[in-house]
């Protein structure tokens, strides 16, 4: 890899992190907080992909993997609390940035599956 190369890489990469914070974070919000959305009667989304899905995810949680949230959102009650989730939070910062930008005001980023309260 050359110079120049390596040092555009480096600066996407740092772009990338700021978007994140930016965004929301990738780490997600607090368990608690979470909770509370979830008592709340929030619909909860797995942003992750089917196969992820399949593998294992919170209860009653729906899967709309991020890739295609947006053209989902009829799936998305706009009334109620919404939650959502992925494997680490960076998926899901970047579905509940969509969703924001599509209208919805009360979007909770819990970061990762592990993340999730129990």
């Amino acid at each position: 890899m050359s110079g120049n190369n390596f040092w555009i890489l480096a600066a996407v990469g740092v772009v990338a992190v700021v978007a994140i914070r930016m965004l929301g974070g990738a780490g997600g919000a607090g368990g608690s907080m979470v909770m509370e959305k979830i008592k709340a009667g929030a619909v909860i989304v797995d942003v992750r992909s089917p196969e992820e899905f399949a593998g294992g995810s919170y209860p009653g949680a729906k899967n709309i993997p991020v890739q295609v949230i947006g053209s989902r959102l009829s799936e998305i009650p706009r009334d109620k609390p919404v939650v959502v989730f992925c494997r680490s939070g960076a998926r899901s910062s970047a579905a509940a940035a969509t969703l924001k930008q599509a209208g919805y005001t009360d979007v909770t980023n819990a970061g990762g599956l592990g993340d999730m309260p129990r």
